[in-house]
């Protein structure tokens, strides 16, 4: 109870630690508020990413891959965006939750053919499994949905 000139109020606290830890970007042009499903193989498959999930795979990504991926655009080669459009004409394709987990964990060039040297290489011992599908999750959902994400016209 707080008593303010003889008058006593309950104390109301009101805690708001998962909206708190929600990126603004991630419910504005993500568009995630509530949980959506997200690819995870070939199969269709899918599994529930929640704003909190892709907030920290945001997070991740601009701690660890931002330096090379600008809004979806990769500097080192700007031909090979993060688009969906890219993502799926990969060799594999990249466009499901898997695909990118074992792109991160052991990069390709866009062919498939050899490891890439520009990418690191993200090892369990460094971010283990749910970190990097909530990267998987943050990449895939802006190639969705976030405008001018990976553009297929980025001016270097």
């Amino acid at each position: 109870m707080v008593c303010l000139f003889s008058i006593c109020l309950p104390m109301v606290t009101i805690s708001l630690p998962a909206y708190a830890a929600v990126d603004p970007y991630v419910t504005r042009f993500l568009r995630v508020t509530e949980p959506i499903p997200l690819k995870m193989d070939a199969t269709e498959s899918t599994r529930l990413f929640s704003a909190e999930d892709l907030s920290i795979g945001k997070a991740l990504f601009e701690k660890s891959c931002l330096n090379c991926h600008v809004g979806g655009n990769t500097l080192p080669d700007p031909t090979v965006p993060l688009s969906l459009t890219a993502l799926q004409g990969a060799t594999p394709r990249r466009d499901n939750i898997n695909a990118l987990v074992t792109y991160l964990r052991q990069p390709m060039i866009y062919d498939g053919t050899e490891e890439t040297l520009v990418c690191r290489q993200v090892s369990e011992s460094w971010f283990p499994t749910p970190m990097v599908e909530n990267i998987a999750g943050f990449i895939l959902r802006a190639a969705q949905s976030a405008p001018d994400w990976g553009t297929e016209t980025f001016q270097n």
